[in-house]
């Protein structure tokens, strides 16, 4: 299962395609592929979206479903999904949404 993600180019922020055709910066509402043409299609957006000045460094990345949550395989997308991993008052884990990212 893959998902597709980015860094917005305005902020840096890291984002990710949902399913609404936005970029979220949170990994929960992403939209998940688990087929050739799923990936090919966000491939595509995301070329769109890098040819169109809105987002660098794009990237299909793999992920799994862990009670209905996404959770990335590699432990570099744990930590952008989530923030810093010595300061846990800052970045995403530390806005009221976090919840479990």
């Amino acid at each position: 299962m893959k998902i597709l993600t980015a860094n917005r180019l305005t902020d840096g922020e890291a984002v990710w395609f949902a399913a609404d055709g936005t970029w979220a910066e949170t990994i929960d509402v992403a939209e998940t592929v688990d087929d050739k043409a799923g990936e090919a299609r966000l491939e595509a957006i995301g070329k769109a979206a890098h040819d169109n000045n809105e987002v660098v460094d794009v990237n299909l990345i793999d992920v799994s479903l862990v009670g209905g949550t996404i959770r990335p395989l590699r432990l570099r997308e744990a930590i952008r999904a989530a923030g810093p991993t010595n300061r846990l008052d800052l970045g995403k884990q530390a806005r009221p949404s976090a919840g479990a990212a």
